[in-house]
């Protein structure tokens, strides 16, 4: 064993069984500490590192990144009866080399987020001082597989996503679904050879009632029912017609489908761990916000975002205050981009928004006498505000979480958004339905701040800070696929490009990256 570490060491292209190490330093501090001898001498722990590795796979990822035919050659080898010591040592070190590629999939994730997101903030609670001990721990726990089963996310929406994950590679396994042909857009009452093929394809994924129709093929109103409940878990307007939209989410195929899944589960290990009981989440691409409650759902509502080239960052804040009767005083990107191009070409433009120029003292300066030709984001000396009132781009409530982005939850005037299906409108606030209904949850309890209370001061119509007297995490996080609270399995489109990436890098080949704890 020293004799096989020692050359390791020496030789950067060192290889067992044609597999690259990875975890060369820690292998070596491992092994010294155990005065060079096996650390696998337990068959139940062979047995169970085996089983975890198969068992990857159910969690979206890649079991030979754990070096699973390497195991079993080397495992025929190292436990045949005439088995030389060379042998030996080799799949000792192979199963603990796996064991360690494992553990740091499972609890960092095998893609790094920063590397695709730099100002990715999301920290985590990891303890490991000692990774040569940890490691240790688990060969010599006489519980391998329950252990490692226990660094995996434990949270319901993962587990979830890895029981939809696993009947999706079932439907696929069997064939997928039919492809359905192209048509003019079918409607309730509608009779059309094309509605058996209908009936075929949501009969794969069980999404169409037992009860037959007495005419198959037509369109009845079990059959817009099924699509109308299919459209809403894929964020089409849900009117119950086959058109053109439906027709396109119904002929994704299923590999297409497992593929996101094993990307929400890779977020899944980024994200469900170490949540406080009470939070407010954003899901971004799914234009939605909720308030959980000792880990309870306890309100939701559908949220307006970032437009695809004003993308809504992701990031982890703690909300500390509301502000009621806000004003809005227009941020860098939308001066920029908005306001100073439009005021050039349209001198009545501020008037329009009943947006005020206000010097660095808070003194109104008068718009006409700005040079606005020349005026651009870096020699512009001005903010400009806007007053509360029922035109204020942040509504009634404004929901403040310290970050570098300026982005926060707010309320809106513009309430016609919230009924399109994609909700991608904003520069990159996080605009909330009902979000007086979210300002009196999070100050239930707190004393002089009822509902009533929130109704008097909106209507005195003056601007006030109300400090929460319990502060609230916040998380603004990307899910293109999830599993909500009624056990519906949700689709929505990757609005910003997201999914391609995760997903090459779990079809990448393994290596160790810097740990994000």
């Amino acid at each position: 064993m020293r004799a096989r570490l020692e050359q390791m060491r020496a030789d950067p292209s060192f290889e067992i069984a044609g597999v690259q190490i990875a975890a060369k330093p820690l292998l070596a501090e491992l092994y010294a500490r155990r005065g060079f001898t096996r650390a696998w001498t337990a068959p139940a722990a062979r047995d169970d590192l085996l089983r975890a590795v198969y068992d990857s796979e159910a969690d979206g990822l890649d079991p030979e990144d754990y070096l699973l035919s390497a195991l079993l050659s080397a495992r025929r080898q190292g436990e045949a009866e005439d088995a030389s010591l060379d042998a030996q040592v080799d799949y000792d070190l192979l199963q603990t080399e796996a064991l360690i590629r494992l553990l740091y999939h499972l609890i960092f994730g095998k893609v790094d987020p920063k590397s695709l997101d730099p100002s990715w903030n999301f920290t985590r609670n990891v303890r490991l001082d000692d990774p040569t001990a940890f490691v240790q721990a688990f060969i010599d726990s006489g519980e391998l597989y329950v252990r490692i089963e226990r660094e995996k996310p434990q949270h319901e929406m993962y587990r979830n996503l890895k029981a939809e994950l696993a009947r999706h590679r079932a439907i696929a396994a069997s064939g997928g679904w039919p492809a359905l042909p192209v048509g003019s857009t079918l409607k309730p009452g509608a009779s059309d050879p094309r509605v058996l093929d209908l009936r075929a394809r949501l009969g794969t994924t069980s999404e169409v009632p037992d009860a037959a129709s007495p005419d198959a093929l037509v369109y009845d109103a079990a059959i817009a029912a099924a699509v109308s409940a299919y459209q809403a878990r894929h964020g089409i307007d849900a009117d119950g017609a086959l058109g053109s939209a439906t027709l396109a989410a119904l002929n994704v195929p299923a590999e297409t489908h497992i593929e996101a899944i094993r990307v929400n589960l890779e977020r899944g290990r980024w994200l469900l761990r170490d949540l406080d009981p009470t939070f407010v989440v954003v899901n971004v691409a799914g234009f939605g916000v909720y308030y959980l409650r000792d880990g309870k759902v306890v309100w939701s509502a559908r949220a307006v975002v970032g437009m695809p080239y004003r993308e809504t960052p992701v990031f982890r804040s703690t909300m500390t205050h509301l502000v009621l009767n806000p004003t809005w005083t227009v941020p860098p990107s939308i001066l920029e981009l908005d306001i100073l191009p439009e005021q050039r070409r349209d001198r009545a433009t501020l008037a329009r928004k009943r947006l005020e120029v206000i010097d660095r003292d808070g003194r109104r300066v008068d718009e006409s006498s700005i040079d606005w030709a020349s005026a651009t984001p870096e020699n512009f000396a001005y903010l400009l505000r806007q007053q509360p009132g029922p035109d204020n781009a942040l509504g009634r409530v404004k929901f403040m979480f310290p970050n570098p982005y300026s982005v926060y939850l707010h309320d809106t005037p513009s309430k016609a958004l919230f009924e399109q299906s994609e909700r991608a409108f904003s520069s990159g606030c996080i605009r909330v339905e009902n979000a007086l209904d979210l300002a009196e949850l999070l100050l239930e309890g707190q004393a002089g701040w009822d509902r009533d209370a929130l109704e008097r001061e909106l209507a005195a119509g003056k601007t006030l800070a109300v400090a929460l007297a319990r502060p609230v995490p916040v998380l603004v996080a990307y899910w293109t696929v999830w599993v909500d609270r009624n056990g519906e399995l949700q689709h929505r489109p990757d609005i910003y490009g997201r999914d391609a990436k995760v997903a090459a890098g779990l079809h990448a080949g393994f290596r160790f990256r810097p740990a994000n704890p």
